[in-house]
């Protein structure tokens, strides 16, 4: 063989060879993206799960604390209620006792009227 034509092989391998390492630094570029894809596909997969966990507790001590208000509104509204009756239990004695008193006055003032005709 020709010094030439070893040079013109050494030229084509040294070719291929170049050829060959650009093709492999395109397939680990090609695996980089791809691994990165799917750490940042896992990465949105893992935020989604957190927050759907994060907002169900939520929800969950939301409704808790919404009870724990309408429970103790209703105590509130009972202790009203009772106290409105007791205060209106009370009222109504001393609606009594002041009619009692009023038709006591009239009755006496008309007897007053009958014995001797004056009010």
């Amino acid at each position: 063989m020709s010094e030439e034509t070893r040079k013109s092989e050494a030229q084509i391998a040294l070719q291929k060879i170049k050829e060959a390492e650009e093709k492999g630094k395109s397939i680990i570029q090609d695996a980089r993206e791809k691994e990165a894809l799917k750490v940042i596909q896992d990465a949105y997969d893992e935020a989604k799960t957190i927050k759907e966990s994060i907002l169900t507790k939520a929800r969950a001590e939301a409704e808790k604390k919404k009870k724990a208000i309408i429970q103790k509104a209703k105590k509130e509204a009972e202790k009203i209620e009772h106290e409105t009756e007791k205060e209106a239990a009370s009222l109504s004695k001393n609606a009594e006792k002041a009619v009692s008193k009023v038709v006591e006055k009239i009755a006496g003032k008309i007897g007053q009227f009958i014995e001797g005709g004056v009010l």
